[in-house]
């Protein structure tokens, strides 16, 4: 029988290497945070490509992001299950939830990073559309342009669904995480200056 559900911890609930790599090979569009000089935090929703553990963007180089990526190159990556494609049917195999990743920001202006990104963004994003690949394909091949490839070093992640199952009661205990510190730790400090029990 799995534990009691609680909604204040959720660090028990991450993906497999599998569910991570089907989410990221599927949802279509991701928000790159980055911070500004002067400790804004900003985030853009980019169509992106996961490919060698890494997550490929491209934007114009001109754009305030690049700057500020140049000056600091720790940028968090979110991806949701909400990015799948429109009208695409949402079965059990594909995974429900989203991850965040901090990682760290490479650029790349060679001809050869910019041809397999540019094939490989136009054809997740227009699959079976060889005319509309071949449109978005010349739409990004403008002199301006550059490719970031975010390398992640820390995962935030949340399996809805198995949150949801958790919460029926139909989750194993083997199928649950690790509770990370936040759960595990600060969760029961504040519980206790509250005056609450510990969980």
């Amino acid at each position: 029988m799995a534990q009691t559900h609680d909604h204040e911890i959720v660090s028990i609930y991450p993906f497999t290497d599998e569910e991570i790599d089907t989410l990221m090979n599927t949802s279509v569009e991701c928000v790159l945070m980055w911070g500004t000089k002067d400790g804004w935090p900003v985030g853009v929703t980019h169509a992106f490509v996961w490919h060698d553990g890494k997550i490929w963007i491209t934007f114009a180089e001109h754009r305030h992001r690049a700057v500020a990526i140049k000056r600091d190159n720790r940028v968090s990556v979110n991806v949701s299950s909400h990015g799948y494609p429109v009208g695409m049917p949402v079965t059990d195999d594909l995974p429900g939830g989203a991850i965040t990743f901090k990682g760290t920001a490479e650029f790349f202006n060679d001809d050869e990073t910019k041809h397999w990104f540019y094939t490989a963004l136009s054809q997740k994003l227009n699959p079976d559309n060889k005319a509309g690949e071949e449109f978005f394909y010349n739409l990004l091949d403008s002199p301006l342009r550059t490719i970031i490839a975010v390398t992640p070093v820390k995962k935030i992640m949340y399996n809805g669904k198995n949150a949801g199952r958790h919460m029926a009661g139909t989750i194993s205990e083997e199928e649950l995480g690790e509770r990370l510190s936040g759960d595990a730790e600060r969760m029961n400090k504040y519980r206790a200056e509250k005056g609450l029990d510990p969980r």
